[in-house]
């Protein structure tokens, strides 16, 4: 039986001799199961030196650094800054991909036809994301779309693979089709017209252009149309610069008559980017925001609302009719009892 010592030497002696004299056997030979080299708790050089050992801090102990298997372990050392420089292109390759699909795309302004607002060489963003989720042009704002056919007549300069490669990412603007920039006037179910010497008449509305318009340009004093009625799903745009700007007045002749489908809207510019100095956004003129220009709609609305104004009386005089007659019933009803 082994007891636990507190002096850690002395009394496991004491406890061998306690167990010898307390477990004789014959002959003077030890116990059967005991043998006299048998390490017990408290020998000099067994279990109790551990213990003490232990209590004392002393002992065997683990290096931190080691495993199992006594290994020690290394500190991994850092990638090389070349070995992760095609992780990082691949993943900024891969943003700019998505944001050029689905976000925004820059675009390059390539002739004056937008003057004052845009000017050769500015650097717009486009916002791609509203039409997404079902947004449709609307009247005074500027928008990028594809060649609806037969409005650019030079064909595209064949680009190189490296701008192939651009233009997919969106670093540079498409290099399969031609685009334009120009400002919606009118759209789908819009009436638009404007004659020589005047201004341009929307729905019945005179457009105030004064904040948009190049200097000295005339609303349509180079080329007068309309009226004419822009279908469903489609835009008549017109560039800022009018006499510097072939937009829907002379493209009539065309499958649309001039109007653009909605579905060649690549989408809306927000900003001019570049260069700094020209930094400003590109809001919808207040010329757009006055009551009553959208006279499609209210002359949909027109019938329905004298309609509705007209059965009104008609309905409460009705009504009156039905109460003063339920009334004179009652009253009758009264008398008879009363005879009764």
């Amino acid at each position: 039986m082994a007891v636990g010592a507190r002096s850690g030497r002395e009394e496991p002696e004491k406890g061998r001799e306690q167990f010898a004299e307390s477990s004789p056997s014959p002959g003077g030979t030890p116990a059967a199961g005991v043998t006299e080299n048998a390490a017990v708790p408290g020998d000099a050089t067994g279990g109790a030196n551990s213990a003490e050992d232990a209590e004392n801090g002393e002992g065997d102990s683990v290096d931190d650094d080691t495993v199992d298997g006594g290994e020690r372990q290394q500190p991994k050392k850092p990638r090389s800054f070349w070995k992760e420089l095609p992780l990082l292109i691949g993943i900024a390759l891969l943003l700019a991909l998505l944001i050029k699909t689905f976000l925004v795309q820059a675009f390059s302004i390539p002739s004056e036809s937008m003057m004052n607002t845009l000017q050769r060489g500015d650097r717009v963003l486009v916002d791609k994301l509203t039409p997404w989720f079902g947004s449709e042009p609307e009247r005074g704002e500027v928008v990028v779309f594809h060649d609806p056919g037969g409005w650019l007549n030079e064909p595209a300069p064949e680009p190189n693979p490296l701008q192939r490669f651009l233009s997919f990412i969106g670093l540079m603007p498409s290099s399969e089709k031609q685009d334009l920039i120009k400002r919606v006037i009118a759209v789908g179910g819009d009436t638009v017209e404007c004659k020589k010497g005047g201004k341009v008449v929307l729905n019945g509305k005179v457009l105030d252009e004064t904040a948009y318009l190049y200097p000295g340009s005339t609303p349509c004093d180079d080329e007068p149309f309309g009226p004419i009625k822009v279908p469903d799903d489609r835009i008549w745009v017109m560039g800022d610069n009018r006499q510097n700007s072939l937009d829907s007045r002379y493209h009539q002749e065309l499958p649309g008559n001039g109007t653009v489908a909605d579905k060649e809207v690549v989408g809306r510019a927000i900003v001019v980017a570049w260069p700094i100095g020209r930094w400003s956004t590109l809001p919808v003129p207040d010329t757009f925001d006055q009551p009553g220009l959208s006279a499609a709609a209210a002359a949909a609305a027109g019938p329905g609302a004298l309609g509705l104004a007209g059965a009104l009386p008609l309905v409460l005089w009705r009504r009156r009719r039905l109460l003063a007659r339920e009334a004179a019933g009652a009253a009758d009803g009264v008398r008879a009892h009363g005879r009764a």
